[in-house]
């Protein structure tokens, strides 16, 4: 929370063999600092999805599908703002279809198995709304 970082995530049905992506098919990008370094890494027709709370410009490549989401005003509204990058995950799952939201809500439910029941709720909303801010 305030620096910038990274991490890539590969998906795939066969074996990955190698976790070094230079050019990436998409790009989840939090802050100013990380747009400006990751925006040009995305592949040509990638999608590179934006968090306006944080970010005021728009993306400069017109061969890229950009979605602007306001993750930390939603998550704040939903109830925790650390959940801000859980916001930017729902939409990105509502825009590739790379993932089932069915099995991101499970594998949610298993990470904050043992927490209060406030605490997934506050988390699953987050994702939800997410997945309605990208579809708007």
């Amino acid at each position: 929370r305030g620096g910038t970082a990274n991490c890539t995530v590969i998906i795939d049905d066969e074996p990955i063999g190698s976790p070094i992506v230079r050019r990436t098919q998409a790009a989840i990008v939090m802050n100013k600092q990380s747009m400006d370094k990751f925006e040009p890494t995305v592949r040509e027709q990638g999608l590179i999805i934006v968090n306006t709370s944080l970010i005021d410009r728009k993306v400069e490549r017109a061969d890229l599908k950009a979605i602007y989401v306001p993750a930390n005003e939603i998550a704040e509204k939903e109830g925790s703002g650390k959940s801000a990058n859980l916001v930017m995950l729902g939409a990105y799952v509502a825009a590739s279809k790379v993932l089932k939201p069915e099995a991101v809500e499970k594998a949610l439910e298993k990470t904050f198995e043992g927490k209060p029941a406030k605490v997934l709720e506050a988390n699953l909303r987050a994702f939800r709304k997410g997945m309605e801010a990208a579809a708007e």
